[in-house]
C-alpha cells in the first residue's frame, strides 16, 4: 500500500480548504503521471489564487457601494451580496495567513 502526499496531509491536518485540498490533489496526481510539480509551489499558486481572489471580492465591493452612493443604481440587493463575499474572502485569507505564519514559527524552532 503506497501512502501519497495527500492521503499524510488529509489524515494527519484534516485540511477544509478546497483549494489546498485540490493543490494535493493535483500535486499526487501528476506524480503519478510524471510531471514535474512541487508540492509547496502547488500550494503556493492556490494560496496567490486565493489572494487574487479577495482582491476582486474587495474591488467588486467598492465598484458597488460607488455606484450606489452616485445613485447610478438602487439595488441594495447587490451591494449587500458584494459586502458579505468581500468580509468572508478577507476572513479566509486573514486565517490562512495566521495559520501560515503559526506553521513558519513553529518550523523555525526546530532544533536541528
Amino acid at each position: 500500500m503506497k501512502i501519497t502526499a495527500a492521503n499524510d496531509i488529509n489524515s494527519l491536518y484534516n485540511i477544509s480548504s478546497n483549494a489546498v485540498k485540490n493543490a494535493v490533489n493535483n500535486t499526487s496526481e501528476s506524480e503519478n503521471t510524471g510531471k514535474e510539480e512541487n508540492l509547496f509551489s502547488s500550494i503556493f499558486n492556490s494560496a496567490v489564487g486565493n489572494i487574487t481572489e479577495t482582491n476582486n471580492a474587495l474591488s467588486n465591493m467598492e465598484n458597488e457601494e460607488l455606484k450606489w452612493m452616485m445613485g447610478i443604481t438602487e439595488n441594495t440587493h447587490d451591494l449587500t451580496v458584494a459586502v458579505g463575499k468581500a468580509q468572508t474572502a478577507l476572513e479566509y485569507t486573514v486565517a490562512l495567513r495566521d495559520k501560515l505564519l503559526d506553521a513558519y514559527k513553529e518550523i523555525m524552532q526546530i532544533q536541528i
